[in-house]
Formats: C-alpha cells, structure tokens, sequence
C-alpha cells in the first residue's frame, strides 16, 4: 500500500476552484438563498459596469465592441468558475491594449486570436508549475513603472476619438501618433469634442458626488441619449462597426500554422506574462478588501482557460480586472457565483439589447478610457516612489516607465527586472564582507602607541592571539558577487598564522562560485601550511558544502559547530 503523502496533498489542494467551496459546511454554513441573493445584485452591478468597458477596451486595441463583449462573456465566466479567488472578475484590460493593439497591426485579428490560445496555454502551463506563487516577487519599481506607462500610452490612444480627428490609421508608436494628432488639429470636430467632454465631466461629477454610482455606465448613457435625440453628427459604434450582432458566435478554432506561432511567440510570452501578474495583483487586493486569502496556482489555471475560452469565441485576452473586482466586493458578492452572474448579464444584453449599442457615441468610451488611463497611472504612487524610494528603485521605475512608452512593454519588463536583479546584487555585496572577528575567547587586546585600547572597528586595530591564530568571519550571503572578496584575505595578514578560522555564522546560504572561492581558499592555506577551520556553518551552507565534497576535502575534524571548539582546534597545531 502507498505511503500517504502529505507534501502531494498541498499540491493537489492547490488546485480546487472556490466554487467547490459553494456548499461546504466550512465555508460560513454553506451556500443560500440569501448568499444567492447578494451575488445576483453584485453580478448585475458589475455587469452593468463592464458593458462600456468591455467594448471601449476592445476598441482601442485594434478590435470590434462584440470582440470585447464575447470575451468577458467566455473569460469571465470560466475565470469565475473554475478561479482559485472568490471576488475575481475577468475581461478586456486597460494593460492590454498597448500590447494587442501592436499584435494586431503585426499579424492582424487572426494572429492575435492565435496568440490569446496560446498565452492561455502558457497560462495553465505555468498554474501546473506552481508559478503563481513566484510571480508576486516581481518588484514594485517595475510594476509600477509598466503600469503608469500603460496608461500614458492608452490616453494617448484616445485622442483621435476624443476630438474627433480625421486619421485614416493612427500610428502604434507614441511619438509618431503624437506628431499625426498636430498635424491633424485643424481637422477637429467641435462636436465631438463636447460629446467628449461632457462625458468626462458627468463621469468625474458621479464619482466625486454618488460613488456608489457606476459613473461610466451614467456618463455613456447620457451621452447617447443627447446624441441619439439631437442627431449629433459624431461617429458611434453602428457607423464605424455596423453594430454589435444579436447572438453569440459559433467557437471556431483558431487558424494554426507553424510559421504564425513561431512569429507570436514573444508577443504570446508578454500576454500570458502581463495576464499572471495583473490577474494575481487583482486577487492580492481582492484578499486586502476582504480578509480572505486567493489561491495563486489555480487563478492562473483558470486565467488561462478563461483565454483559451475567449479565443475560440473569436475574442481577445483576458485578465483580472482590479476596478470590476474591486466594484463585485463593494456590491455584497459573497462568491465566485456573482463573477458567473455578471456573464449572463452581458449574454442578455447581446441577445435583447444589442441594437441600443449602436448609437453610442465612440468619444464617450475614449472619455471612459481616459479616466482609466488616470486611475492606472496612479501619479501619486509614481511620484512617492520617485521622491521617497531609495535611489535604485527611481532608476528601474523610471526606466521601466520611459522604455514602456518609448519602445515596448516586452522591452520595458525586460530591462527593468535585468536592472532590478542587478541593483538587488549591488546591495547584497555591500551587505556582504569578511571582516577580523572581535571579542575573541583567549585572545590579547591590542595598543595603541598611548597605552590606550583600541576599539575592533579602529583602523588596524584586531584582537592577537598568542599562538598566532587569525580569525576572520563572513557576514551575508556568500555568493558570486563577493566571492573573490576571500583570495584577498590572506594577503592582508602581516604575519603568517599557524591557523586560520573562517566563522560563518552569519552567512545563510552559498552558492557554488562560493564554495568554488573556499576550495581555493583551502589551496592556499594548504600551501603556506596553514591548518584552515570552518566554524558554526549554518544549515545551508554545510550542506552545500558537503554535497560539493568540500567537507571531506577539509576533513570533519576542521569543522566546528562553535568558535571555542574551533579555537581549541587551532590550539592544538
């Protein structure tokens, strides 16, 4: 019979979505009527939210407003189902659009719906491997920098809807479409520009007055009914986009060929990437709102279904969304039902009011964006990083932020974590040093030409022993970064000691360039026959070094568990 195991228990619960937990007698008594109740008033709220978002998004990315609804219907719903979070609620993303809207002048819609199956494969792919708990050390510095510069790019983006420019193609690169917006300000549509404005100031007037409203829904349709009423002439989505189909489209499978895929795969890598982390930060905050604590490996999971889902229907990526995850908690949602519920309501707006859509007028969604673009940006959080944070962590965000908008996301994320991992280094080193040990059982103090002691940490001034014993110890991690710091030691001994101890009591881990640096260390001792002995090895290193042999090179008899065994040792030459 097989031996139990717990450590593959842990990892199989890893694994088991929230709604499982729906009629668990742990799970506050079990599901009801009345949880029921909630999560049906948070589902139609957060729907009703994610309409003009769900389409706006789309949108700007390159695609159509039934793109974005099939999406948050398919995603959603699988992301809600089968999620390891109770409030997560998924869809169209600002953080997508800068991305999908340069797949998209690449490869077209088709090879966008490519790369949305594969990420999504990629996704699931990395929930298996136990990513999703890695994911959240990615620093703060380079999250926050992508993310400000996302949104810069997508208010940038809205510009030409905004004010009604005649564009035939706006550019993808941000210089570029700021140079066609100057030199197409003579084409601006007064009424358009009002359309816009007005929407801005309905939705800005809502939140600061009735927060609890959903001021973009309010801001939308005020704006359609003016322009509808008055026959405004501005573009909407029924004459840019022929409206929105009544009815959901037949799953198809996406067009595959190898050429296609290999071409995707950078951009596929930045999707799934981008959909991890903005997926997991959204379940972070949903747990900061609500107590309860999400489950990392299967969020990614059902992310990654959730995509897979939305490409067959013909859709784009989908994510955890922050500001709908965030509007389902502040609603009453008591479980992942109310993320089921909020799918539905988007299904009954296609089948029964998909003609409505129509007449919304497109600078009321680029309206919308920009206040997304706002609350992305999250200025006062960039600018306490850049005034308050240490001054590495100002270099990365700021290079992520400007690399973001200046060539791309991929690039940005790149050589921010590049300069993240090496600034971290750079700090691990200074921390790092090997030093002459003080206060040393046995040992003589040292004077000074006045008579009077000085202190350890004076310059030149290090206890003495009487039988010629140096003791030096090694603080911080003992890695590459510091390892060449050894070979310098023996060289800065005036006189050379019958003995040498090397304490490591504060060292917690060594890698093998560390253990490389003591093996030659041992080399050396040896040949000025000098009796070289390890003391108090912490339980890392010791067993890196007797897995690398270094223990039975030394000998266990010059290993020490305390320094006074290891001065007697050295007594003993």
């Amino acid at each position: 019979m097989a031996s139990f195991n717990p450590l593959k228990l842990a990892y199989l619960r890893d694994f088991i979505p929230r709604t499982f937990e729906l009629f668990s007698k742990k799970e506050g008594g079990g599901y009801s009527l009345k949880s029921l109740s909630k999560d049906c008033i948070s589902g139609i709220t957060v729907g009703i939210v994610a309409l003009p978002l769900a389409m706006a998004f789309s949108i700007a990315a390159g695609g159509t407003p039934a793109q974005g609804l099939y999406t948050t219907i398919a995603a959603g719903f699988f992301i809600s189902l089968l999620g390891g979070s109770k409030f997560q609620i998924g869809g169209p993303t600002g953080a997508f659009v800068v991305i999908l809207y340069g797949v998209i002048s690449r490869h077209g819609m088709g090879g966008l719906i490519v790369a949305t199956a594969m990420a999504g494969i990629i996704l699931i792919l990395m929930g298996i491997s136990g990513l999703g708990k890695l994911i959240k050390f990615i620093p703060y510095p380079v999250t926050t920098g992508f993310t400000t510069g996302i949104g810069v790019l997508i208010f940038s983006q809205q510009i030409k809807d905004f004010f009604g420019f005649s564009i035939e193609k706006t550019s993808p690169e941000f210089f570029e479409s700021w140079g066609q917006y100057i030199g197409s300000f003579t084409t601006l549509n007064p009424v358009t520009l009002g359309v816009g404005l007005g929407t801005l100031a309905i939705i800005l007037l809502i939140r600061k007055l009735y927060p609890r409203i959903p001021a973009a829904v309010v801001g939308v349709i005020a704006a359609t009914v003016v322009c509808h009423f008055l026959a405004l002439p501005t573009e909407t989505i029924g004459t840019r986009f022929g409206g929105i189909p009544r009815g959901l489209p037949v799953p198809v499978m996406p067009n595959l060929s190898w050429g296609l895929v290999r071409d995707l795969l950078p951009d596929t890598f930045t999707i799934a990437l981008l959909a991890a982390i903005e997926s997991l930060l959204s379940a972070v905050v949903a747990d900061t709102m609500t107590g309860d604590r999400h489950n990392a490996n299967m969020e990614l999971v059902a992310q990654g279904v959730g995509n897979i889902a939305a490409a067959f229907m013909g859709g784009i990526p989908a994510t955890g969304a922050i500001a709908r995850t965030a509007t389902n908690i502040k609603a009453g949602a008591v479980s992942p039902v109310s993320g089921i519920i909020h799918s539905v309501v988007l299904v009954l707006f296609i089948l029964f009011l998909a003609p409505v859509a129509s007449s919304i007028p497109l600078a009321s969604l680029s309206a919308v964006l920009m206040v997304v673009a706002w609350d992305m940006s999250n200025l006062p959080r960039f600018t306490r990083i850049v005034y308050r944070a240490p001054k590495s962590d100002t270099i990365v965000l700021l290079t992520t932020f400007i690399l973001t908008i200046a060539v791309d996301l991929t690039f940005a994320v790149e050589v921010g974590m590049i300069m993240a991992v090496f600034l971290f280094l750079k700090r691990m080193i200074e921390v790092t040093g090997i030093r002459p040990g003080d206060k040393l059982p046995g040992f003589e103090t040292v004077y000074s030409g006045t008579g009077v002691p000085l202190s350890p940490a004076d310059e030149g001034a290090r206890p003495v022993h009487p039988k010629n014993i140096e003791v030096y110890e090694i603080t911080g991690p003992f890695f590459f970064g510091v390892a060449d710091m050894l070979q310098h030691v023996l060289r800065g001994v005036a006189k050379k000691p019958q003995a040498f101890i090397l304490r490591m009591r504060d060292v917690p881990a060594v890698d093998s360039t560390g253990i490389t640096a003591l093996e030659s260390f041992l080399a050396q001792c040896r040949s000025g026959k000098i009796r070289l002995i390890i003391s108090e090895a912490r339980d890392q290193p010791r067993k890196a070094l007797e897995k690398a042999g270094f223990i039975a090179e030394i000998g266990e008899e010059n290993m020490a568990s305390t320094l006074e065994e290891a001065i007697q040792k050295a007594e003993a030459v």
